[in-house]
């Protein structure tokens, strides 16, 4: 199959986080399309839109395709501009909206910024405290306040263990900590000591030896570390742990961190501590 060229714009009077999620993910479902992407937040007045409209209408004939545009915008007018250009426009609000206020009998605010702001703000204040567990308690730093985590991820050295554990904090205000399972804990042939009082609260993760032999290998290149066998070794022996201690994991080798971390709130029962 020939490979397709097609632009996309991210269109949003805030920060374009929203727009571009699910965008994206719609746009995963499409196979055979190189994506040249564009993100324009904060298009919050005529002036900028005409612009942007005007870069659009350049992209639509320099590929000979119109470009596509998933819009947040709230501005009716400045979303009529948009529409003006030489693309397809795909806005969520536009969609959603409407058939919300019909079922709610009630118009909706139409303003910007709503989902941040000061509504939420024992939830910021949650997202940044659990955060600053995570940053404090990132591979095996202070483990005897391993008891106030929500969850302790453990597994062999880049294991995904640390970016899991943020994603958790910022996106679930989960305090997450971490601990890492060394060549020593191997010879030991047990669970380290330090985690035997918070059982409850294990995961583990793994993944292929291939994987982790890829991985370290950008790390620490063609040292005993990142070699194939000692990688083998090492997940030989964590799974085996993990069954012996009947302590619940996951291989993680195919799976984005975004599905890594709400398999884990699913499997542990944890719930979502933002925005609540």
């Amino acid at each position: 199959m020939t490979q397709q060229k097609r632009t996309v714009f991210y269109l949003s009077d805030r920060t374009g986080i929203t727009a571009e999620t699910l965008g994206h993910s719609l746009l995963t479902q499409f196979d055979g399309i190189e994506w040249e992407t564009v993100n324009v937040p904060f298009l919050d007045d005529r002036g900028k839109a005409n612009e942007i409209a005007a870069q659009i209408d350049r992209t639509a004939e320099r590929d000979g395709l119109r470009p596509l545009v998933f819009s947040t915008l709230q501005q009716p007018e400045i979303l009529e501009v948009i529409k003006q250009a030489n693309c397809r426009v795909y806005d969520f609000f536009e969609t959603f909206t409407r058939p919300v206020e019909e079922e709610l009998h009630r118009p909706s605010a139409r303003k910007a910024g709503r989902s941040h702001g000061l509504q939420h703000r024992l939830s910021y204040f949650k997202r940044i405290d659990a955060i600053n567990y995570v940053l404090a308690h990132d591979d095996g730093v202070n483990p005897k306040h391993f008891s106030q985590a929500d969850l302790i991820l453990i597994g062999v050295s880049r294991s995904g263990k640390t970016p899991t554990c943020l994603y958790l904090g910022l996106q679930y205000g989960i305090a997450a900590a971490n601990y890492p399972l060394t060549p020593d804990d191997m010879t030991a042939l047990q669970l380290p000591s330090v985690l035997e009082n918070v059982r409850s609260k294990l995961f583990g993760l793994t993944l292929t030896p291939e994987q982790l032999h890829f991985i370290r290998q950008q790390r620490r290149p063609n040292s005993e570390y990142a070699s194939l066998v000692q990688c083998q070794r090492e997940i030989r022996w964590q799974e085996s742990l993990f069954r012996q201690c009947n302590i619940a994991h996951l291989d993680a080798t195919r799976i984005s961190i975004e599905e890594i971390s709400a398999i884990i709130l699913n499997r542990c029962g944890l719930k979502r501590q933002l925005y609540g």
